[in-house]
């Protein structure tokens, strides 16, 4: 019996394992930079008489980093949705001693309400890391947030549970996100008139989600895109340029989509 053996995948994995190392390095650097809460704007900015009617202006995007990380994991995405013109930006901080996913998802609710009310808003667009994307999907499927969260985009986010790691389930956090949890439970519970967009970006080679198809979102209640991203791993999916331009295009985007995509 003859036997073969790609180098494909293991070279693949070799180098995204080494930029996730880097990702790692750079972004320890990075961590006390977002530690405190970031400063929000004391009152909506005075609309200016006189100008001419134009487009209307783009939806706040909330950004949501995922377990044990703070708002700095997205210094990179941040800048790249700025440059494109998204002028209203926000990130929020939960604290990694929160026992509950459906606490921090409460108060990302309470966010939303203030960033809407700040800037006139009716509706906000949420980009969540890894945990950060659950508990947006959480916001948006229990507690009435598809009324505010326009579309909801989540990066290697464990939609159906990630077994990784067993030892750190002693974290309240992180049973949540294991497959049968009670919280999964009530998000695969029936979502009728749901009207959030999801846009679901998972990785192949996502060493955090195990299976790595556990990122993908499925459920026949809601609107979802999955987009399949080749070649990075967990910590990239937040800072690399090909996922921020399918970020920005999937923001873009006026109507609704479902179906599967790639990003290479």
């Amino acid at each position: 019996m003859r036997f073969t053996f790609s180098l494909h995948l293991p070279i693949a994995l070799l180098k995204a394992t080494a930029l996730e190392l880097a990702i790692l390095a750079g972004h320890v650097l990075l961590y006390p930079t977002g530690v405190i809460q970031e400063r929000r704007p004391a009152h909506r900015p005075a609309d200016t008489p006189g100008t001419a009617v134009g487009p209307a202006p783009r939806p706040p995007v909330v950004l949501l980093h995922g377990f044990v990380d703070n708002r700095s994991v997205f210094v990179l995405l941040r800048r790249s949705l700025a440059r494109h013109g998204h002028h209203h930006i926000a990130s929020l901080n939960y604290s990694p001693l929160t026992g509950d996913l459906r606490t921090a998802a409460a108060l990302l609710g309470r966010h939303v309400e203030e960033i809407c009310a700040r800037t006139g808003q009716p509706r906000v667009d949420v980009v969540g890391h890894s945990l950060g994307g659950l508990i947006a999907r959480y916001y948006v499927q229990r507690l009435g947030g598809d009324r505010r969260v326009r579309v909801l985009v989540t990066l290697g986010t464990p939609h159906a549970g990630t077994s990784v790691a067993p030892a750190a389930g002693i974290h309240p956090l992180v049973r949540q996100m294991r497959p049968g949890s009670p919280v999964l439970r009530e998000l695969a519970a029936p979502a009728p008139l749901c009207r959030t967009r999801f846009i679901s970006f998972w990785s192949d080679l996502d060493q955090i989600m195990v299976p790595v198809e556990a990122a993908r979102l499925d459920h026949p209640d809601l609107i979802v895109r999955n987009v399949r991203v080749s070649g990075i791993g967990h910590l990239a999916l937040p800072v690399h340029p090909a996922v921020a331009t399918g970020i920005r295009e999937a923001l873009a985007a006026d109507e609704s989509a479902s179906g599967a995509a790639s990003v290479a």
